[in-house]
């Protein structure tokens, strides 16, 4: 009875509040990602064993699941690092004597040794999922399913406040206008989110400048949501993000996905998923070089990947074109 209540104890140790975990997780490539190093502390490994183990399975982890910081992105996340932890007021807020014991040792020992040590890896949501099979150990099994929650409410987070966001960026692009090379353009936003805002017919085409994520996304959940029959998707470049964007369709809309590959684990991850709607995913027979968006008997021409859709210069567009044509060639 002794022995299993130290390994209760012991189990209830190594548990993190959730919003500690949050704030492991950065915004590195476009990528919410977290580094090996903050991994292997929560998982308690060394950062060398935790990497030791991924590159003897380096099979289970892609660029789009795990990826290594250049030199310039290291020293970007040591100033940003150093800044987050220079705010003592945010750091104390509800948090133990353990906890502050633990966040004041990493902050000594990273801003001691962080210029030492090797670039690290960032490992994205599907990278970190993806360690629970290198791993196994109580610990690492139990950290996993936190720091999956942790995603999981970040992503929550930027969907309820995508409003606010691109509020935001409508006042800096009104700021913009003064410039007349681009006066024309932000003509164009101000209309896509007039006709967004006061629910009318969806655009027939958009074009969104670098880093315009939210407006992008914004859209192509309207277009999506137009649906009444089936949303394809047609993209050599998918990841959990393009399955849970089409989880704004209606009730009995098909959704399938095709791809350079069935894509089986982020299938069964998302339908897995308690009040998610099923995705079909497909390996296309002959691939695709541009990206398609199929609502219906609509077909949607995407010029980036729909999860990357308005991170760089790119645009939307309707075709007047018979979508079975395309399909016709995937399939």
């Amino acid at each position: 009875m002794a022995k299993k209540n130290e390994i209760v104890k012991a189990e209830q140790t190594s548990l993190q509040p959730l919003e500690n975990i949050e704030n492991l997780i950065h915004v590195i490539r476009g990528k919410q990602v977290m580094l090996d190093r903050d991994l292997a502390r929560l998982y308690g490994v060394e950062t060398g064993r935790l990497n030791e183990q991924v590159k003897r399975n380096i099979e289970r982890f892609p660029k789009d699941f795990m990826f290594q910081l250049s030199k310039e992105e290291f020293e970007n996340w040591k100033s940003q690092f150093v800044i987050s932890n220079g705010d003592s007021s945010r750091s104390q807020i509800a948090m133990s004597d353990d906890e502050e014991k633990w966040k004041s040792q990493f902050a000594i020992s990273n801003s001691i040794k962080m210029g030492a040590r090797k670039l690290p890896y960032a490992f994205t949501e599907n990278g970190v999922a993806m360690l629970s099979g290198v791993l196994r150990s109580p610990q690492a099994i139990s950290m996993n399913i936190q720091i999956m929650r942790a995603f999981n409410a970040m992503r929550h987070f930027i969907a309820s406040n995508a409003q606010a966001f691109q509020r935001l960026e409508i006042i800096e692009c009104n700021q913009l206008a003064l410039n007349v090379h681009l006066a024309e353009n932000d003509k164009k936003f101000e209309e896509v989110f007039r006709r967004l805002d006061e629910g009318a017919a969806t655009p027939k085409e958009a074009i969104f400048f670098e880093g315009k994520f939210f407006e992008a996304r914004l859209l192509l959940e309207q277009i999506i949501k137009t649906a009444t029959k089936r949303v394809i998707i047609i993209d050599g470049y998918i990841d959990a993000e393009t399955f849970d964007m089409l989880d704004v369709r209606a009730k009995g809309v098909t959704a399938d996905i095709y791809s350079d590959g069935e894509h089986k684990s982020l299938r069964d991850m998302h339908n897995a998923g308690k009040g998610k709607q099923p995705v079909n995913t497909h390996k296309w027979s002959k691939s695709s070089h541009d990206r398609w968006v199929i609502i219906d008997d609509t077909l949607y021409h995407c010029g980036h990947s729909v999860k990357d859709l308005g991170k760089k210069l790119s645009a939307i567009m309707k075709m007047d074109w018979n979508p079975d044509v395309v399909l016709k060639e995937v399939r």
